[in-house]
């Protein structure tokens, strides 16, 4: 790397993280495009996508949301990191196959024990045939349907793997729609959207970085790589392997790195970008937002600092919801009957106090569907 390369500091990296994750403007985007342009949204927690579209979105209505969820053209399923994901169904069949063996890792990683001895193509191949009637299935459901066939494997770890390891499922309808609760029925990705996950050259049994593609190009990868930066860059492989939950994309990176820029933040990390994509001036002004639990704004890179004290760092783990103020995370909130309630981590301007009641009414607002628009910012 050349001695001369651009050293970004963490304000400039703050303000191009919120430029790429519609935080710095709300974004005249339909919700489809939002999804897809933010590689979609965690969202273990059904409601919370709601919450980070509407922050992200000039007129985002949550009807829009659940008509596409029902439309088949968003779906839930677990994906980066082998967490619950609302990803756009283009996205869910193009990147599936490439997270595969990730996800089964992630899998073992947690049963590993009980699950040894079990084959695992024996197990999808149980799984699919289970599913094979098109008839959606809770996990204990599906496990019950397959469990003889491996006497003495705990239920829970079986479950775990079928449904998040071996056979590509979403969760339907009516889970995570507005204000809907609804348990989990899973149904296999293809048999939902009509269509099988695209293969993926690069795909084998492990996510070893030579695992790339015969001509080490890792096609897949590449277009992952820079999907992620178009909404995440500046960012360090490092930034993308904590994000995707893949080994790092080596093969990938090395294959697009001609195309890409590269600069090196105050820790002397490199950071690779796409070219033309937007880095403002870090003295750019940045609006009040509250965030959702688990919003990827915080969780999609490795080091957190851009965004984040390292003394808060445990919060974007933990779920609680947050407020960024002048772009980092200062407070967190919860909605107490009709109250939205911002608990600042660090002591407000009096300006600052009043922008955060400000849009705290407006969330209210919006998650009363304009019943109520009350606010309390509590003590500094």
């Amino acid at each position: 790397m050349s001695a001369n390369v651009t050293v970004l500091d963490t304000r400039t990296l703050n303000r191009a993280t919120l430029a790429r994750q519609l935080l710095l403007d709300r974004a005249d985007l339909p919700a489809l495009d939002a999804v897809a342009h933010l590689c979609g949204l965690q969202a273990q927690e059904p409601q919370e996508p709601f919450v980070g579209l509407w922050s992200r979105l000039r007129a985002f209505e949550p009807g829009t949301l659940c008509d596409l969820l029902v439309q088949r053209r968003v779906v839930r399923t677990h994906l980066m990191r082998r967490t619950v994901h609302l990803v756009t169904a283009d996205d869910a069949l193009a990147w599936r196959t490439r997270h595969d063996a990730m996800l089964r890792q992630r899998v073992l990683g947690v049963y590993r024990r009980e699950l040894d001895g079990v084959d695992l193509g024996e197990l999808a191949a149980a799984g699919r045939e289970t599913m094979s009637d098109g008839e959606p299935r809770t996990m204990a459901e599906l496990t019950r349907a397959v469990a003889d066939r491996w006497p003495g494997v705990p239920a829970r770890a079986l479950g775990e793997m079928l449904i998040a390891g071996v056979v590509p499922m979403v969760q339907l309808p009516p889970r995570g729609l507005w204000r809907t609760k609804g348990g989990v029925r899973n149904l296999p990705l293809a048999t939902w959207l009509g269509r099988e996950p695209a293969p993926d050259p690069s795909a084998t049994n492990s996510d070893a970085p030579n695992d790339a593609s015969p001509d080490g190009s890792d096609p897949v990868g590449q277009a992952i790589l820079r999907r992620y930066l178009a909404a995440y860059g500046p960012a360090a492989t490092a930034d993308l392997r904590a994000w995707s939950g893949l080994a790092g994309l080596p093969a990938a990176v090395a294959a697009a790195r001609p195309e890409l820029v590269s600069f090196r933040d105050e820790r002397g990390r490199e950071l690779l970008d796409l070219p033309d994509a937007p880095r403002p001036d870090p003295d750019t002004p940045a609006p009040v937002r509250f965030l959702p639990a688990f919003d990827n704004a915080i969780l999609g890179y490795q080091e957190r600092g851009r965004i984040i004290d390292d003394a808060h760092r445990g919060l974007s783990v933990a779920g609680e919801r947050v407020v960024l103020v002048d772009g980092r995370v200062s407070a967190t909130w919860t909605v107490e009957q009709d109250t939205v309630v911002a608990k600042p981590l660090r002591r407000f301007t009096g300006a600052e106090r009043a922008d955060v009641a400000e849009e705290g009414r407006a969330v209210a607002m919006f998650l009363s569907d304009k019943a109520s628009e009350r606010v309390r910012v509590d003590a500094s």
